[in-house]
């Protein structure tokens, strides 16, 4: 283990005075009196969090303690209006999830909210990262939280060059040795703080950090280009067909993607699979599709898809084989995942001059 080189009090100075207004985070100064946050916003928030930026978070975390403000309204809610309110946020499984999971807390735990880490990781959708955060932002427990942050702010502290992510066992014990025993949970958020507001990926703000004298990256001038990071390979890119209809009276033929996979559980249009190659799949209805010459491109974790486009005006009389018509007043395009809206989006105008 190296050497430890920075104080956690002088990082819990500088967080008392310049911890991020959250909406799931009691402030330092309430949390130091002994105030500790509702244990379901704090999971809310790390479940919306993952893969995602605080800023893209706060207006669904908004949306959905507004219309579930505890984990039993959640339990309670209907599978496809958490999937509309999801839309947008990408990574849907974690929505899945998410209702798996308050539906265990209702039927299991009365309805109360773990916060130990052994009980949280039994939850539908909890690993050790989201365990480890609802464990200590909520009790203050002595637990290392490491997110990508943590990685940044570890590797410049102690100026490591293994790239990621073969460094992270060697980042969490770093980041495991620094947490105090007192306000571990404070702490983990002020390191998480410190690297979204100071240790940025970019052009860090070394002058105004609390552990500038420390850091080893500073001292020796490689900060900038920490953490290292392994060579991604090559993203593959899908084909496929997206085919966006309309019936004489204004209903949307759309259907429910399955569960499990890409997607799982959100409308969308109905279509081909994505493969290598476009796919010959028969459309979902017999129509004058037309070409309007233009594709969908979206990127996912593991690949790029490309989604040709085919839109057709249907008679009332049309028989779907795939999907169904949803009416015109229940249809929300801010319901349906990004790619979707994307197709819905270039279609509108199409659909209007094929009358």
């Amino acid at each position: 283990m190296r050497e430890t080189i920075a104080s956690a009090i002088d990082l819990l100075d500088w967080y008392d005075a310049n911890a991020r207004s959250l909406p799931w985070r009691v402030p330092p100064s309430e949390s130091k009196a002994g105030a500790r946050p509702d244990p379901y916003r704090v999971w809310l928030s790390e479940v919306m969090l993952q893969q995602t930026t605080v800023a893209a978070v706060k207006d669904y975390f908004h949306r959905f303690t507004m219309r579930w403000p505890t984990v039993a309204a959640l339990a309670a809610a209907e599978d496809a209006e958490v999937m509309a309110e999801w839309a947008g946020l990408g990574y849907y499984a974690r929505a899945r999830n998410l209702l798996k999971c308050a539906r265990v807390v209702v039927s299991e735990h009365g309805g109360t909210f773990p916060t130990d880490r052994e009980t949280l990781l039994t939850l539908p959708g909890i690993g050790p990262y989201t365990a480890a955060a609802i464990a200590a932002f909520t009790t203050q427990a002595r637990e290392t939280v490491v997110d990508g942050n943590v990685e940044r702010v570890m590797a410049r502290l102690y100026d490591v060059h293994t790239p990621l992510p073969a460094a992270k066992p060697e980042l969490t014990a770093l980041a495991a040795a620094l947490t105090p025993e007192e306000r571990p949970g404070d702490y983990a958020q002020a390191v998480m703080d410190l690297g979204a507001t100071i240790c940025t990926p970019r052009s860090p703000a070394c002058a105004l950090c609390p552990w500038g004298s420390p850091c080893l990256g500073r001292q020796r001038g490689t900060a900038s280009d920490l953490p290292k990071k392994a060579p991604k390979a090559e993203k593959p890119t899908r084909l496929g067909i997206a085919y966006v209809a309309r019936r004489a009276d204004g209903a949307w033929l759309l259907e429910t993607r399955p569960e499990s996979g890409l997607l799982g559980g959100m409308l969308g249009w109905p279509g081909t699979k994505w493969a290598e190659t476009t796919p010959s799949e028969a459309p979902p209805v017999q129509a004058g599709w037309h070409d309007p010459g233009f594709e969908v491109r979206h990127t996912f974790t593991h690949f790029h898809l490309r989604l040709a486009l085919r839109v057709a005006n249907l008679p009332l009389e049309a028989e779907p084989t795939e999907g169904q018509f949803l009416a015109k007043a229940d249809f929300r395009p801010a319901a349906l995942p990004t790619v979707m809206r994307k197709a819905f989006d270039l279609a509108q105008s199409v659909l209007e001059n094929c009358r």
